[in-house]
């Protein structure tokens, strides 16, 4: 056997020749992906496929990440004793920008407690936060229904600035209550 026999043999394969190293790639870039969107526990489980995998670089890169997962999951695993602990550390982490944590918070509370108000209108304010207007009006019809007193809260607080030119948001805030009232002859028969 020569030299360029030996190359042949040893030279790295292309992306399309492997499917066992295209799959690494796939699952690493997925993992990337899982990872920016702070879902540290599905880039953990993407990572751990490529570890040890057809391609000693992308392993070892990918090794890296695995470890930022695992600091990132034992950080996050925060034990709340009561829903309104979870909510205040939804609204804290909200109020530093990070959205995305503050949702993640916000959906177990909804799943767990769907009757509490206060709840629903933390996700409200959230969502209008992020520029998720339907969702902030569905959720705040929500929290507005199981306490009414949510809509005079609603009208000063300023994190629905965004929404205040909201046909949908003003009808919700300030319902036309004139259909409601009885007549002058109906109010005054007997």
């Amino acid at each position: 056997m020569n030299d360029a026999d030996r190359f042949r043999m040893n030279k790295p394969t292309k992306v399309t020749e492997d499917p066992r190293f295209a799959q690494a790639v796939q699952n690493y870039e997925a993992g990337l992906k899982a990872m920016q969107n702070h879902k540290y526990d599905r880039a953990k489980a993407y990572f751990e496929k490529v570890v040890g995998g057809a391609s000693p670089e992308l392993s070892d890169r990918a090794a890296v990440h695995l470890n930022t997962c695992n600091q990132q999951l034992s950080r996050v695993t925060t034990q709340f004793k009561t829903p309104e602990e979870q909510y205040d550390y939804a609204i804290s982490l909200m109020n530093m920008g990070d959205y995305l944590s503050a949702r993640e918070n916000f959906e177990a509370l909804i799943n767990k407690n769907p009757q509490l108000d206060y709840v629903w209108y933390g996700m409200a304010a959230l969502n209008c936060l992020m520029g998720h207007f339907p969702e902030s009006i569905t959720s705040l019809t929500e929290a507005i229904r199981l306490n009414r007193a949510n809509r005079f809260q609603a009208r000063n607080d300023s994190d629905f600035k965004s929404l205040a030119d909201d046909p949908r948001f003003t009808e919700l805030l300030y319902p036309d209550t004139s259909a409601e009232m009885p007549s002058e002859s109906e109010k005054w028969h007997f």
